[in-house]
């Protein structure tokens, strides 16, 4: 709920669909019976991520120009990375746009062979946020094409199918993913930041 109601926030009037698995949608219902909260239009997700928004850019039927995807386990985005993202959608020569932060850890690289590293140099590497725009026809003929594959992000999807034409925006710190339980506590304490 957080979730969409940042989105909606960031971009009113946009139509949106909630992607969710058939065995909690009734829960959701019941959720948002019980806070009174407006629910998007439900899509029944697959298997994998992959295949979840696959239904979901399938189930459009009013073809966008531009089409947002977001992991419902980021409930703090900010209007300022939407944002940022749409509007370097306004370049029409780009087939995306995915926000990303600076990635603040060293990093290794694991070599396939007996287990071996070494380090590589953080500051060429960046982490992938979301939600990421895309051209909703190359979205849509991406997903088409390789539908049996299943990747981490739709930008990687994106460019192994030839659109390789991803721009980077700035994404934030506070839209972490809620992965494990510890992020649960992490976001209290940023939407109790956020509120002051």
């Amino acid at each position: 709920m957080h979730t969409v109601e940042r989105l909606r926030s960031a971009l009113p009037g946009a139509a949106m669909t909630l992607v969710l698995s058939r065995q909690m949608e009734d829960y959701w219902c019941e959720l948002c019976r019980r806070h009174s909260f407006d629910s998007p239009r439900i899509v029944h997700g697959g298997a994998t991520r992959s295949e979840s928004v696959r239904n979901a850019v399938g189930a459009i039927s009013d073809a966008p120009e531009v089409v947002l995807v977001h992991d419902g386990a980021r409930p703090l985005v900010d209007a300022a990375c939407v944002h940022a993202v749409m509007e370097a959608m306004a370049d029409c020569d780009i087939d995306g746009a995915i926000p990303v932060v600076a990635v603040s850890d060293s990093l290794r690289r694991i070599h396939t062979d007996g287990g071996a590293s070494d380090a590589v140099d953080r500051t060429m590497f960046r982490a992938v946020q979301t939600p990421q725009a895309f051209r909703y026809d190359k979205l849509s003929m991406a997903y088409a094409a390789d539908g049996a594959l299943d990747f981490s992000d739709d930008a990687s999807l994106m460019e192994y199918c030839g659109y390789g034409k991803i721009v980077l925006t700035d994404g934030s710190s506070s839209n972490i993913k809620i992965t494990n339980p510890a992020d649960l506590a992490v976001a209290g304490c940023i939407l109790a930041m956020q509120m002051q």
